[in-house]
């Protein structure tokens, strides 16, 4: 038989993690197979998959009229729930979590996207989140936004494991970096333990070619060597950026100032490709995988996209092979008038109010099931 894909991706030393969960998935046996037989290493959770799996499941049915009966509100029984999905993952995960050390068998919950630009409420909710969780291997998910650096910094200092999302720019990632490290000296610092920290930083990927390409699209209609120049970045640039993001992250963890805290116990923080579910029919279901597999990183799949890697995966080191030209991509790409860095900030502020609107959806819902 041929070799399951998804298993030598582990072998090549990345982790593959579900962005999906629905109680049904946990409580069927369905996870723990995901986990036996394709090596599933992680978890990852958002406001929007959660609105889905309450608000089209029966899966939660029954949870919900006992949180009715104890007088719950919309959001005491949406953290209820959460907790609950959340806390089960991370009791099938655990023997991941321990086998690999700590380095993997994740979990992920997010703060509420309400908070995306508040930091201390972001923190607030954060270490309440983290102390109700009540396991190792949990990561609470904390926007990059300007506000959320400030939190990523102060939690990671309090030795609360954090998935840094909604991370979309080069210079933000920068920023993120810049703000782990920040809460692991001030551990150093004050002498407390660095070696069960966990970070990661979430790229999202698709969702700049479905912005970008748009725009390119409009160039190549005008015609003319600007054209030109843009029919040949078509589909290239988020993979370009994830290259040029992995570059970035050798030369911090190469650094001296990282080496620094490698030596009193750290770990990387890793880099986990998000978002890689293709939006364009045009391109393979597997784009956003296949380019960027290399050794320390995560890529967290939809349920689609696990499927269909399984089904027709071709695995090999690939992430370090064309770092020219994707910097030749990401140069050239002010040429045709698109600006990278304006394209991030407008993704991130639209990122902030994708989880928004379903959160909202999900409260409405759910004060509607507890009446």
């Amino acid at each position: 038989m041929k070799e399951n894909p998804l298993l030598k991706l582990r072998s090549l030393g990345q982790s593959i993690w579900l962005d999906f969960i629905r109680r049904s998935m946990l409580t069927s046996g369905e996870l723990k197979q995901l986990i036996g037989d394709d090596g599933l290493g992680g978890v990852t959770s958002n406001p929007s998959i959660f609105e889905k799996a309450i608000t089209e499941s029966s899966d939660y049915e029954d949870a919900v009229l006992a949180l009715a009966r104890q007088g719950k509100s919309a959001a005491e029984a949406y953290e209820e729930l959460a907790l609950e999905d959340i806390r089960t993952t991370a009791d099938l995960l655990r023997t991941v979590y321990d086998l690999s050390g700590g380095k993997d068998g994740f979990v992920s919950l997010e703060v509420s996207p309400l908070l995306a630009h508040d930091s201390a409420g972001t923190i607030l909710e954060a270490r309440r989140l983290w102390a109700r969780a009540d396991r190792p291997n949990v990561l609470i998910k904390v926007p990059a936004t300007l506000e959320g650096l400030t939190a990523i910094r102060t939690l990671i200092s309090e030795g609360i494991n954090i998935n840094v999302t909604l991370l979309f720019g080069l210079p933000r990632y920068r920023a993120v970096a810049e703000a782990y490290m920040a809460g692991l000296e001030e551990r150093v610092a004050n002498r407390l333990p660095l070696d069960h920290i966990t970070s990661v930083a979430s790229f999202f990927l698709s969702r700049i070619d479905v912005l970008v390409d748009p725009l390119l699209g409009k160039k190549i209609a005008e015609g003319g060597p600007i054209g030109d120049l843009a029919s040949m970045l078509v589909g290239k640039v988020a993979i370009a950026s994830a290259k040029v993001a992995f570059g970035i992250y050798k030369e911090i963890v190469g650094s001296r100032r990282f080496q620094s805290l490698a030596a009193a116990g750290a770990g990387t923080q890793r880099v986990l490709w998000a978002s890689t579910g293709t939006k364009n029919p045009a391109y393979s279901d597997i784009k956003y995988v296949e380019p960027l597999i290399g050794a320390n990183t995560i890529n967290t799949l939809p349920m689609e996209t696990l499927r269909a890697y399984r089904d027709h995966g071709n695995p090999e080191l690939r992430l370090e092979e064309g770092l020219q030209e994707a910097h030749r991509v990401l140069n050239r790409l002010p040429e045709t008038g698109v600006h990278l860095d304006a394209v991030t900030q407008q993704l991130e502020n639209e990122g902030v109010e994708k989880f928004v609107k379903p959160f909202d959806k999900l409260m409405q819902t759910l004060k509607d099931r507890l009446r």
